[in-house]
């Protein structure tokens, strides 16, 4: 009877102590980072360590408060996050039929603000039929992300805001934060943005960042007075091409804003009102969603550099001069080009015929003040597109004449092999009616032995005949026309006898 005791009290000790000490329920998050963002899902899965197929009820917690909105039957609660969702979480599995909890492990998130990637371009300004290199980062750059590319269209119904089109076949993105835009030739604003997940969680785009070019090929936007550097207090307006359009600005800091923001509408221009900012690139951007060309403008106090607003044409002749506020110049004026002397003079900078060399950063000095630098840019002669026309057209032409010189000598050989076999048969016959006897013609009907090249002797051995076969070129296969045969009469001396 005692043993009976112990060996029941054994086994209801061991079975509370399995009761209470099995193993602890696991809480699982599913996510592939560990990092989340605002907008992202992410899924709580709780994993029972009883595998029975009991009745179960789930809890889940963050930061031991329950979250209402997780069912109660479900092991697992999805939902989108936001920034207070960041905490430490936790599930409670009930069993039903023993009407014990079990705690799983806790779990920590943390929740950051949708990313806004940065864009940078490799250049911001154009030479035509340049390639620009854009390069997006988040700042978790190793969490999945691809990297989706857009160019940014004017939309002038929305205040100093753009539109945004996916680049040609980047519609999934590429898992490079690299991309290359080849053959830019105009102004041309780009922005990127990062996802990742299934379905796509995306990031805020980033800001727009432009290339510029002066190509006056594009619609163009005019400066008046038409030079780079401008006086401080002077009016400085502006204009675009068409009805619908507006003037943008992108100052050294790197604020961009429309015209409304910091000028003064004079009918069909602009005038700059707020001249707070010293160094500045405009451009046009217009209700059809195309920019125009840009130009840099620099505001100055005291003593400028004239030199022209566009890119001059490659052979033309370009002056700079320089312009004090008050008064005239005091002395001989420096000019420079990238830092580098090139003349002392009263007057001006002559470059009778400007060449691409002659591209840089200008600058001019008294003895006291010096201006700011401003680019000339020079642009060839003739456009890429233009290049292009002369060299097909010559293709053209090349294969033309050939074609017509390889017909006219082919015309050229069948007449001269026509005219030979003409000229032959007219010898022969010629020679035939002068020099043979009536009895020595042979008759051309009739029918002749077929030997060609063999020389027939008659039994005097005065006169040799030789056999020749002529055949009319011009005769097709089934010609039943006989063929000519002329016999040529020579005289041959005897030899003396013995």
């Amino acid at each position: 009877m005692g043993h009976t005791l112990l060996c029941v009290l054994g086994l209801f000790l061991l079975n509370t102590r399995l009761q209470c000490c099995h193993a602890e329920d696991a809480l699982t998050l599913k996510t592939n980072w560990s990092t989340s963002y605002t907008g992202e899902t992410v899924t709580l899965a709780c994993d029972k360590s009883d595998g029975q197929d009991t009745d179960w009820s789930y809890t889940f917690t963050r930061n031991n408060n329950k979250l209402d909105f997780c069912k109660t039957k479900k092991s697992s609660c999805s939902f989108k996050l936001m920034k207070n969702d960041t905490g430490q979480y936790q599930c409670s599995v009930f069993q039903t039929k023993t009407h014990s909890t079990n705690q799983s492990n806790i779990v920590s998130l943390t929740v950051l603000d949708n990313p806004k990637p940065a864009l940078n371009v490799s250049r911001s300004w154009l030479s035509p039929g340049a390639s620009v290199t854009l390069n997006c980062s988040v700042t978790d750059s190793a969490a999945g992300w691809r990297f989706y590319w857009y160019k940014a269209v004017a939309n002038l119904s929305i205040n100093s805001n753009y539109s945004y089109e996916l680049l040609p076949g980047k519609s999934n993105g590429t898992e490079n934060n690299t991309y290359v835009v080849n053959g830019q030739t105009h102004t041309a604003g780009y922005v990127c943005r990062a996802g990742r997940g299934n379905p796509v969680h995306y990031s805020w785009y980033s800001k727009p960042k432009f290339v510029w070019s002066g190509d006056s090929h594009a619609p163009s936007v005019k400066v008046s007075p038409d030079r780079v550097q401008h006086f401080s207090s002077e009016p400085v307006s502006l204009s675009c091409e068409g009805n619908q359009w507006r003037v943008v600005r992108f100052t050294k800091a790197g604020h961009l804003s429309n015209c409304s923001d910091w000028g003064r509408n004079n009918g069909s221009t602009w005038t700059i009102t707020n001249l707070t900012n010293k160094t500045a690139v405009y451009w046009c951007e217009f209700a059809s969603g195309q920019f125009s060309n840009a130009v840099n403008i620099t505001l100055q106090s005291d003593i400028i550099l004239v030199s022209p607003v566009h890119p001059v044409t490659e052979g033309d002749s370009v002056h700079l001069s320089c312009k004090v506020k008050n008064g005239s110049l005091s002395s001989n004026v420096s000019f420079y080009r990238n830092n580098t002397f090139q003349k002392y003079t009263r007057a001006e900078l002559r470059i009778s015929a400007v060449s691409k060399s002659d591209e840089g950063f200008y600058m001019c000095r008294d003895a006291e003040k010096k201006s700011a630098q401003s680019w000339l840019s020079v642009k060839s002669a003739a456009s890429p597109e233009n290049m292009k026309r002369p060299c097909t057209l010559l293709l053209i032409i090349g294969l033309v004449c050939g074609i017509v010189v390889f017909i006219l000598l082919l015309l050229f050989c069948y007449c001269m092999k026509s005219k030979n076999s003409s000229f032959a048969r007219t010898t022969l016959f010629q020679r035939t009616n002068q020099g043979f006897a009536p009895d020595q013609v042979v008759n051309l009907n009739e029918t002749q032995p077929q030997l060609p090249s063999s020389h027939l002797h008659d039994q005097s051995g005065d006169v040799t005949y030789s056999l020749i076969h002529l055949k009319d070129i011009r005769k097709t296969e089934n010609s039943s026309a006989a063929e000519e045969t002329v016999y040529s009469e020579v005289k041959l001396d005897k030899a003396p006898g013995p």
